[in-house]
């Protein structure tokens, strides 16, 4: 049943600033949103909880990729569509490229935005995975001024952030590496093409004399939050690539990760995909 239209008031602010004063002045009553990719689905639905939304699809001091020597910054309404054209992105951040490129169709990627991705806090979601394993860092800004926050520190349980009522979440800072990195992305779902995943896998690692000298391992959709795997990192770390590491790993992995029976899938295949997700990628850094 479809939501009743009139029943929900939006405000466009013509600024950021405009934006974080009314956030301010009316604490926790309006719910921002940008490309709506994901609200007009609950709206169609009729399942759309809240009644006022602040659009922020315009505020183009959140537009905009910043390239410099140390990092690479993105504006919080910066597209999927954006994201897989930026040549840096491309070179040193491919597999955010790679998810932006498994997000939807091209309907989406044009209209959807990397930080609505964030913000709507998905476990599934498709770019939170590689964004934890590039140890990104998330700009929150209100009236009093902003704050960054490390992004594997942003989702606090299902659906809940450190977000208050009064920020905007405004720009992602991803650091530049002197050394390269691997990189290593999986999306496993229902279909090839515009699904929702069952297991997401994002890997980094820098291997130097056939032992890892640092590594990130992040998975989607088999925990309340986006998950950066930081045990089984620590397992890793320092180690040689033999079998008794991987098996040593993947033991960790098996504790750390707590995946749920849901419509799309179940916990045992999810606990199973994963770890042979996590072989895959330790397999190819040793080869």
């Amino acid at each position: 049943m479809r939501a009743f239209v009139p029943s929900y008031q939006l405000i466009s602010p013509a600024t950021l600033r405009d934006a974080l004063q009314l956030l301010t002045r009316d604490r926790g009553a309006w719910r921002p949103f940008a490309g709506g990719t994901d609200l007009m689905v609950l709206l169609e639905a009729g399942k759309l909880p809240h009644k006022n939304y602040l659009n922020i699809w315009n505020l183009k001091e959140l537009r905009g990729i910043e390239v410099t020597d140390q990092d690479v910054m993105l504006g919080a309404l910066t597209t999927y569509t954006e994201v897989q054209q930026e040549k840096v992105l491309q070179e040193e951040f491919p597999m955010l490229c790679w998810a932006a490129s498994e997000t939807g169709g091209l309907a989406i990627q044009n209209r959807g935005t990397l930080g609505g991705n964030i913000a709507n806090a998905s476990p599934a979601a498709d770019s939170p995975p590689a964004l934890l394993a590039y140890d990104a860092e998330l700009e929150l800004r209100s009236n009093q001024g902003e704050r960054w926050i490390p992004y594997h520190q942003f989702h606090t349980g299902y659906k809940e952030m450190i977000i208050r009522p009064d920020e905007l979440l405004t720009r992602i800072r991803l650091p530049r590496r002197a050394e390269p990195l691997r990189h290593y992305y999986r999306k496993v779902g229902t279909r090839k093409a515009q699904a929702i995943s069952k297991v997401c896998f994002a890997g980094t690692a820098q291997v130097r004399e056939e032992k890892v000298k640092d590594l990130r391992i992040a998975l989607g959709s088999v925990a309340p939050v986006p998950l950066r795997c930081v045990k089984t990192e620590h397992a890793l770390r320092g180690s040689a690539l033999n079998p008794s590491t991987i098996g040593r790993a993947k033991a960790v992995m098996a504790e750390e990760i707590v995946p749920i029976d849901d419509i799309r899938s179940t916990s045992n295949y999810r606990h199973r995909v994963s770890l042979n997700l996590l072989e895959d990628f330790l397999q190819q850094l040793r080869a």
